[in-house]
């Protein structure tokens, strides 16, 4: 009992989901003593359902994934394991399964709201009694309880995308990440038979506007502007991988950090989801478009410096034309855009 109390301390005392994440399946492993455990995404793109490991506790050791290094990360097809899938389409909370070794293997799937984007997998735990399944049962619920004030505190209440305070630890992240990637890049520029394997993938970032949303909200209503915000979002997740993180950061103001692709890709990307928006009919509305300004994220480069730079591709985009996608770099070297340098730091015009 006393250790059960240790681990609801633990999990109860978090404020980050990965934290959260590592505390209850430690708990789980812990209780039932098995032999490996998981946390899964369970993640949608498109028609598809993905399963990638999240957290892995194997032969005593801690793994977490990275998710933004590589660039098909999404995980494997959820048809790779039939009796979860099965399960999940079935709304089942507890899926076993035994495979021809004897291997055992138990999901619990976290719903939410009738949707899950998180399971955890235990893998030949021993035979437990009512009692064990109990308190598993009572983990969990605190579990899901905190998974809940967890997503409502860093999301943003009007689309349920992720709000601008979650926007720091977000990209740190990601400049983390971008480092490793440029370090494992410079390691095969040195190797002669990685050499022509090479492919330029960076992250990079995006701060999109609405054009013209005050005109919509003073000729439709606030009701109408909402739903196109609403709208915009539905539009972003279907556009974006998993992997990509989108932010309100206030009003019509939308930013997106986008994982591992080249500069050719993320261009396709971006402009996608910009005649994605120009070609949708939102309701009454009619046409609603965006303009956008993205820029290559550098590790070595404060986070301010960098959205100042999309902020001023997405000024040039606004001010000559509007729905349209701009990239910082190359308003540079067509002299659309010019750097001063100063003695003291680098101004933006």
């Amino acid at each position: 009992m006393e250790t059960i109390i240790k681990h609801l301390v633990e999990i109860t005392g978090h404020r980050d989901h990965e934290l959260l994440n590592i505390s209850v399946i430690s708990a789980l492993r812990e209780l039932t003593h098995a032999e490996q455990a998981r946390v899964l995404d369970i993640l949608v793109s498109g028609q598809q359902i993905f399963v990638k490991p999240r957290i892995s506790f194997e032969n005593e050791k801690l793994i977490v994934a990275d998710d933004g290094l590589g660039v098909n990360n999404n995980g494997e097809l959820i048809s790779t394991f039939p009796d979860l899938q099965k399960g999940i389409a079935e709304h089942q909370n507890v899926i076993e399964n035994v495979d021809a070794h004897g291997t055992r293997t138990v999901w619990l799937p976290i719903w939410m709201n009738d949707k899950v984007h998180t399971c955890l997998e235990i893998v030949n735990p021993t035979t437990y009694n009512q009692n064990t399944k109990e308190v598993m049962d009572g983990i969990l619920i605190v579990y899901r309880n905190f998974q809940n004030l967890l997503d409502y505190s860093e999301r943003d209440s009007l689309t349920g995308l992720l709000n601008r305070k979650t926007f720091d630890d977000n990209f740190s992240k990601i400049l983390r990440t971008s480092a490793l990637a440029g370090a494992s890049a410079d390691s095969a520029r040195t190797d002669p038979e990685r050499r022509h394997d090479e492919t330029e993938k960076q992250h990079w970032l995006a701060v999109l506007d609405i054009d013209h949303f005050k005109r919509v909200n003073d000729q439709f209503g606030h009701l109408y502007g909402d739903e196109v915000l609403i709208l915009i979002a539905n539009l972003l997740r279907s556009s974006f991988r998993p992997s990509d993180k989108l932010f309100r950061f206030g009003g019509e103001e939308f930013v997106i950090l986008l994982r591992s692709t080249s500069l050719e890709d993320a261009k396709h990307i971006f402009e996608r989801f910009r005649e994605n928006v120009a070609h949708y009919d939102f309701p009454q509305v009619g046409t609603v478009t965006v303009s956008m300004g993205f820029v290559q994220i550098n590790p070595f480069e404060p986070a301010v410096g960098i959205i100042g730079r999309a902020d001023q591709a997405l000024y040039f985009a606004k001010s000559s034309g509007r729905n349209k996608t701009c990239y910082y770099d190359e308003l540079v070297e067509n002299g659309d855009l010019k750097i001063e340098h100063s003695n003291d730091d680098v101004e933006f015009f």
